[in-house]
């Protein structure tokens, strides 16, 4: 049973040109704080401010307070229908984009995902064509080619199953929790795939730090 899901998935993927993905490039990695102080640019300094604000004395955010922020944020976005976001969806986007394993975020990587937030909103709101605050079955392909990720019949049918309602409707933190799981899959393979050929070779170890911290 479990071989035949396999080869079923194997399936859904193997048609899929992984040139025509175009995920974010990856965040820079961390530095001393010293060292990145003194090379910020004006605007980079004044969202360090607010990053401490948001951080606390540790200068991480955990997955816990990345939750507050985003609920806090998305409460004063009328056109954005969404049931908040969870700890679990907080946990995997932290997850995904936790370049040092630390567990939290750092100034840095909570600025790329904060950037990538911000760029996927605009997606979100220019697809939602209806207004109805939510993307639609029929909208979706499009949100998602915007976003740099043309997706195959196939592959549009797994996500629709994972991340939308029973009516096909993918709401805000659906819609971003998504993303940033492919954006980070993609980017992921992208670093495997040494020979550029659109393959990768994982052992069972690989596969599976790569698969259960994410």
């Amino acid at each position: 049973m479990l071989g035949s899901f396999i080869k079923g998935l194997i399936n859904v993927v193997s048609n899929i040109d992984p040139a025509q993905f175009i995920p974010s490039p990856p965040p820079p990695p961390r530095r001393p704080v010293n060292f990145a102080e003194a090379h910020e640019n004006d605007e980079e300094k004044q969202f360090r401010r607010v990053f401490q604000q948001l951080a606390g004395d540790d200068m991480e955010v955990s997955p816990s307070e990345l939750m507050n922020i985003l609920n806090k944020v998305i409460s004063k976005h009328g056109g954005l229908r969404t049931d908040g976001f969870s700890i679990e969806s907080c946990r995997s986007m932290v997850a995904v984009m936790d370049s040092d394993s630390t567990g939290k975020l750092g100034f840095h990587e909570f600025k790329y995902l904060w950037n990538n937030i911000k760029r996927w909103q605009g997606i979100y709101l220019s697809q939602d064509a209806d207004g109805s605050g939510v993307i639609c079955s029929r909208e979706l392909p499009a949100a998602f080619k915007a976003a740099g990720f043309p997706l195959n019949d196939q592959l549009f049918k797994l996500i629709i199953r994972r991340y939308s309602d029973e009516h096909g409707n993918m709401d805000f933190d659906n819609f971003i929790g998504c993303l940033v799981r492919l954006d980070a899959m993609c980017r992921a393979f992208k670093t495997l795939d040494k020979d550029n050929n659109g393959s990768i070779q994982l052992d069972v170890k690989e596969w599976l730090q790569l698969t259960m911290y994410s």
